[in-house]
């Protein structure tokens, strides 16, 4: 990832728009994400150590990994966009009206929801049991939680990305260079929508996850492709790039 001055904000992600809030601390991409990734991995051996919950190791280093390339894939993405010929209301779209952070809200509402009521329910005890045993550590739960808010949040952008990626193919039309550009960005949504298929063996005896997260990376696959597959049909049928604001 090349250095590049630091954006406004308003025009990033949150996530990104969290590494600048600290006073005289200015972190470079790279170096946040080595420490997202560490610090959550330390603590998830610490945890089980200390409570002996081996068992959560695997699944809790796993989507700690897809949160991390997520991570990784927000920062590139939103690098390029920068780097682009971009229209302000896209721009605007992407970065500034945080429907990334909605999507997460909602989709962590619904995941802990299925976790501490219709799981338990279908499945005796359901995964919180499964994981942390019957008298779970409220230490061990919290740390899961935090770790599932940040493979979700990250869900989220990757779905809004793409979802303003097909706005953008339809509404505007670019030089052939830049068109190519565009559909490269479009499919940093497509690689990390595959990157959450590792999660897919930690979820295969709940259909109603199995389910929803690949109805999720289908669905994002989909939209990124017709977006792809616009920006090279206006190659053919350009016009001024960005009339429309």
């Amino acid at each position: 990832m090349t250095s590049s001055p630091r954006p406004e904000y308003g025009e990033t992600w949150v996530y990104e728009s969290l590494l600048g809030t600290v006073p005289g601390l200015r972190v470079s991409g790279r170096t946040a994400i080595l420490v997202q990734f560490l610090g959550f991995e330390a603590a998830i051996v610490l945890v089980a150590a200390v409570y002996d919950l081996w068992a959560a190791v695997v699944p809790g280093t796993v989507a700690v990994v897809v949160a991390t390339v997520g991570s990784w894939l927000m920062l590139e993405f939103s690098r390029q966009v920068r780097e682009l010929p971009t229209p302000t209301a896209y721009r605007r779209l992407l970065f500034g009206s945080s429907i990334d952070v909605v999507l997460g809200v909602f989709a962590f509402v619904a995941l802990v929801t299925y976790l501490f009521v219709l799981d338990p329910q279908a499945n005796e005890g359901g995964l919180v049991t499964e994981l942390f045993g019957t008298a779970p550590p409220a230490v061990a739960v919290a740390l899961a939680l935090l770790v599932l808010w940040d493979v979700v949040y990250r869900i989220g952008t990757c779905w809004w990305a793409s979802v303003v990626g097909l706005w953008r193919a339809l509404v505007y039309e670019f030089d052939p260079v830049t068109a190519r550009r565009y559909r490269r960005v479009d499919a940093l949504n497509v690689a990390f929508a595959g990157v959450q298929l590792l999660l897919v063996p930690f979820v295969l005896d709940r259909p109603l996850l199995l389910a929803t997260l690949g109805g999720h990376v289908v669905a994002v696959v989909v939209v990124a492709s017709l977006s792809i597959g616009l920006g090279r049909n206006g190659e053919t049928n350009r016009r001024a790039p960005m009339d429309r604001r």
